[in-house]
């Protein structure tokens, strides 16, 4: 999909899976990080990282594509997606890329997709990074149903900001009209109607790994919420740190679902640190 006006959101163009990907390729150095967005309205891959990206890639090489049917990547004909087919258009980037192996950060809905290319392709992924995290069951919020129920208008929008953020400061008109105006682009609201139609549970169930699965995974990880989200419970992180054996988990007091734009410096400090125990285990072992 072109674009006719330029825009920050877009990156370069790969084939990944077959499909047409728009991605965002920072840094040089070091161990390679993938980050995968959620899923609200008019979402991509730059709106989600673009706080964080710039930090994060001073350490490490950064790739965020928008998975397929957001953003400026492609948006199949068939108008299926499932969990299954987001998984493998994320290995397509790896191996289009000819990265074997990466530290990988999922948010949200992208944290169901990160969880779940762990347990499928386990050597792919050296740590794993779960931020207000999708990839277990629990009883659809409110919040995530207004999120995946959204129809275009500047108001709905507006009450979407506030579910999304416990810092209301952050939600200017400026910010509102920002994001409706992403929601409405070409493609972009007939693609995210088609991924999440009522009853809504059963998406959330769907992106839920096996609870056993979840158990075997040895992979440190490191998981995020916000306290105060009501977009996806904390009781979600915190079944998470109870499945995965080399988890730790890190709670934002006075936060919602904007864990990287709400504590962006904080969030950025924390996942480099994380990262950089496995670059330092690995320089050691040279």
């Amino acid at each position: 999909m072109n674009a006719t006006v330029e825009s920050p959101e877009i990156g370069r163009e790969i084939t990944a899976a077959g499909y047409r990907t728009n991605l965002h390729d920072q840094g040089e150095g070091g161990f390679p990080l993938m980050m995968i967005h959620g899923s609200g309205p008019g979402v991509t891959a730059w709106a989600n990282w673009r706080l964080v990206i710039p930090e994060l890639a001073k350490h490490r090489r950064v790739v965020a594509p928008d998975m397929l049917g957001f953003g400026y990547s492609e948006r199949p004909e068939d108008q299926i997606y499932n969990r299954e087919r987001w998984v493998k258009h994320a290995v397509g980037v790896l191996d289009e890329l000819g990265l074997e192996q990466v530290d990988l950060v999922g948010n949200s809905f992208g944290g169901g997709l990160a969880l779940a290319l762990a347990i499928e392709y386990p050597q792919r992924v050296r740590r794993l990074v779960l931020m207000g995290s999708a990839g277990v069951r629990f009883p659809i919020t409110q919040g995530l149903d207004e999120v995946w129920g959204y129809e275009p208008s500047l108001d709905a929008m507006r009450r979407l900001m506030d579910v999304f953020a416990f810092n209301k400061g952050l939600l200017t008109e400026e910010l509102a009209e920002m994001r409706y105006q992403a929601s409405i682009r070409p493609g972009f609201q007939e693609s995210f109607a088609a991924m999440f139609p009522a009853p809504r549970q059963r998406w959330v169930d769907s992106l839920a790994s096996n609870e056993d699965d979840i158990r075997a995974l040895t992979h440190e990880t490191l998981i995020i919420h916000g306290r105060e989200d009501e977009v996806i419970p904390l009781e979600a992180s915190l079944k998470l740190a109870e499945l995965i054996d080399r988890a730790q988990l890190h709670v934002f007091g006075r936060c919602g679902h904007w864990t990287q734009i709400e504590h962006a410096d904080r969030f950025a400090r924390l996942v480099n640190d994380f990262l950089n125990e496995a670059d330092q285990a690995a320089e050691g072992a040279e």
